[in-house]
C-alpha cells in the first residue's frame, strides 16, 4: 500500500511538473508580428522595418517584414502583383498591414484570408483602407477592393483633402479626442502636426461612417484643403478621425482587435508621437496594454530613420535594396 501511494505521488508530481514546464514555455513564447508592406507611395518599405526593429529590441518579439520584390529580389513597391513571404502569416500573432492597390495571385492572397478567418489582431496604416485592387472582373476577391476591407479595418478609400506641398509642409493638425484620452494607445501621445493630407473616412452629407464598432481616438483637421477650395466641405468636412480602434469577427466568432491610423506619411514617422502611437497600437492589438508605460512605448529608433519622401514610381523609392534580415 505504501509503495502504491509512493508511485501515485510520483506520477502526480511528474504531471504537475510537466504542467509547470508547459506553462512556462507558453509564457516565454514571444509574439510573431508580420508586417505586410507594398504601397508604392508612403514608403512602408522604410517605416515598417523601423518599427519592427524597435519591437524586436525592446520586447524580443519575432518580426517578419514582407515586401513586393522584382525578379532580382530587390524591394520594388511598384510591383502590385506580388508580395513575397506571406506564408509567414500562417503562424503570425499580429498582422500589420500597409499596402495599396495590391492585385495578388490567389496562392498569396489565401495566406491573408486564412489569417483573417482566424480572428487574430490587425494593425493598419493609411492606404490599408485600399489595400487591394483586384482588377479581373471575374476575381472571387473583388469585394476586398472596398466592402470587405472597410468591414475589416473600418473604412474603404473615399477621398482626401489634397497633396499640396508634399513633404514640405504640414497638412493635418492632430488632436486627442477628450473622451478617449485615457485609452492605453494614447499613453504619452501629444497633439501633433502631420505631413499626411487628411483622409475622409467619416461624416459629411454623403453619410459616410466608420464600420462596425469603430471608436475614434484622434481627430485631424486639414490645414490646406482642396475640398474647401472647391466648396465641398458639406460632403467632406475639414475634421475627420485619423486613428481608431475596432474589432472584427473571425470564422469561428473570435473577435480580433484592430487599430488603424491614417497619419503614416514617411516623414510623419520622424515624429516620436507618431512612432509612439504606432507602437502603443501594436501592443494594444496584441492584448499587451499592461506593457505600455504611462509615458508610452520607447520610440528611440535602432538605426537612423531617413526615409525618402512619398510618391509613386522607381524614382521615388530607394532602388537596388534587398530585404534586410531582422
Amino acid at each position: 500500500m505504501k509503495l502504491l501511494s509512493f508511485l501515485i505521488a510520483c506520477c502526480l508530481s511528474t504531471l504537475l511538473l510537466g504542467t509547470v514546464f508547459v506553462s512556462e514555455a507558453r509564457a516565454e513564447k514571444k509574439p510573431h508580428v508580420v508586417f505586410v508592406t507594398g504601397d508604392d507611395e508612403y514608403r512602408s518599405e522604410e517605416s515598417m522595418p523601423m518599427l519592427a526593429k524597435i519591437l524586436k529590441r525592446d520586447y524580443g518579439f519575432d518580426v517578419t517584414v514582407c515586401y513586393s520584390l522584382d525578379d532580382e529580389g530587390n524591394i520594388s513597391p511598384g510591383n502590385q502583383k506580388s508580395i513575397s513571404g506571406l506564408e509567414a502569416l500562417d503562424d503570425a500573432d499580429l498582422m500589420v498591414l500597409f499596402t495599396r492597390f495590391r492585385d495578388l495571385p490567389p496562392e498569396q492572397f489565401q495566406h491573408f484570408l486564412n489569417y483573417v478567418k482566424s480572428g487574430k489582431p490587425i494593425v493598419g496604416f493609411r492606404t490599408a483602407t485600399h489595400a487591394f485592387m483586384f482588377r479581373d472582373p471575374k476575381s472571387p476577391f473583388k469585394a476586398w477592393n472596398d466592402q470587405k476591407i472597410a468591414e475589416l479595418v473600418g473604412q474603404k478609400w473615399i477621398t482626401h483633402h489634397g497633396h499640396f506641398g508634399d513633404g514640405h509642409e504640414y497638412l493635418t493638425e492632430v488632436m486627442v479626442n477628450e473622451e478617449a484620452a485615457d485609452h492605453p494607445i494614447l499613453r504619452g501621445v501629444k497633439p501633433y502636426k502631420a505631413y499626411s493630407w487628411l483622409y475622409h473616412v467619416d461624416g459629411g452629407s454623403e453619410g459616410h461612417q466608420l464600420a462596425g464598432d469603430s471608436k475614434p481616438l484622434l481627430t485631424g483637421r486639414s490645414l490646406k484643403s482642396g475640398h474647401e477650395q472647391k466648396g465641398n466641405l458639406d460632403k467632406y468636412p475639414l475634421t475627420n478621425p485619423v486613428a481608431w480602434t475596432k474589432t472584427y469577427k473571425g470564422a469561428d466568432g473570435t473577435r480580433g482587435r484592430v487599430f488603424f491610423t491614417t497619419t503614416a506619411h514617411p516623414f510623419d514617422f520622424k515624429d516620436p508621437n507618431v512612432r509612439k502611437l504606432a507602437l502603443n497600437g501594436i501592443l494594444w492589438a496584441l492584448g499587451r496594454e499592461a506593457e505600455i508605460p504611462s509615458q508610452g512605448a520607447n520610440t528611440d529608433t535602432v538605426d537612423d530613420y531617413d526615409p525618402n519622401n512619398s510618391g509613386t514610381g522607381p524614382k521615388k523609392y530607394k532602388t537596388g535594396l534587398k530585404p534586410e534580415k531582422l
